[in-house]
């Protein structure tokens, strides 16, 4: 089973996803009325509440819980095939691919922005990534219910295909050849590829990318964490597709 924790993690969950839900956990002494909500859709969804003394939450919630628990049926993992899928059904498709991203809070973070942006799907590699856990469902604030996450056996090859279907691929790196992102057109089928926190995208990773671009800084730091980064990225990439 998995862990949702949070209200409005769980709230979204119950909105988007309810079938995954076995039972909703609530502290007892944590009615006040965004959780009176929750407690009112839940039973709308018909899904079983049980109240409990917090320290039982806190059994299934390592974090700020806020007095509500979901118990869950796993999430079912994607792949490839899923990939090909949604790239044809989607006219201009917009992929988010991570590659190494591990920290579980930059990836709910990603996948929050990733969401609000209309990306068609994020793609990381089974072998170096963050994995979906309740504390991603929690930063991610119910972008990990719907959107698509996609875990690939081999990075490069995905990359590969998708180039193959005519999506055309923008990596970030600080490189010789990277020109800044707002020179770049991010329109039309598009794959933009963020690198790990530390190292950022891996040698082959960056060897596969069409284009590579980095964000201009105007002040002393000389990076941005790789959550913001991504929003940064891919809010370009909307406007620069609403635009035109």
């Amino acid at each position: 089973m998995e862990i949702v924790f949070g209200i409005h993690a769980v709230q979204a969950l119950l909105q988007r996803n309810a079938g995954r839900v076995e039972r909703v956990l609530i502290q007892q002494d944590k009615f006040n009325g965004r959780v009176r909500e929750l407690m009112q859709l839940a039973n709308k969804k018909k899904v079983r509440v049980d109240q409990v003394d917090r320290d039982e939450l806190e059994q299934h919630a390592d974090g700020n819980h806020q007095g509500v628990v979901a118990i869950c049926k796993n999430q079912k993992s994607l792949s490839e095939a899923d990939l090909d899928q949604l790239l044809e059904e989607a006219s201009q498709p917009l992929v988010l691919v991570l590659d190494g991203v591990t920290d579980t809070h930059n990836l709910g973070a990603c996948l929050r922005s990733a969401d609000a942006a209309g990306v068609t799907a994020v793609v990381v590699p089974k072998d170096n990534s963050a994995d979906l856990n309740s504390v991603v469902s929690k930063v991610a604030s119910g972008a990990a219910e719907t959107l698509p996450f996609i875990k690939v056996t081999n990075l490069a090859r995905t990359m590969k295909a998708m180039q193959d279907r005519g999506l055309w691929i923008t990596g970030t790196a600080v490189d010789e050849s990277s020109r800044p992102l707002y020179e770049a057109d991010l329109t039309g089928p598009r794959v933009i590829v963020m690198g790990s926190e530390g190292k950022g995208m891996r040698r082959l990773t960056q060897e596969h990318c069409d284009e590579l671009v980095y964000i201009p800084m105007a002040g002393e730091v000389s990076s941005l964490n790789v959550s913001v980064a991504t929003g940064v990225c891919l809010f370009e990439a909307v406007r620069q597709r609403v635009k035109s």
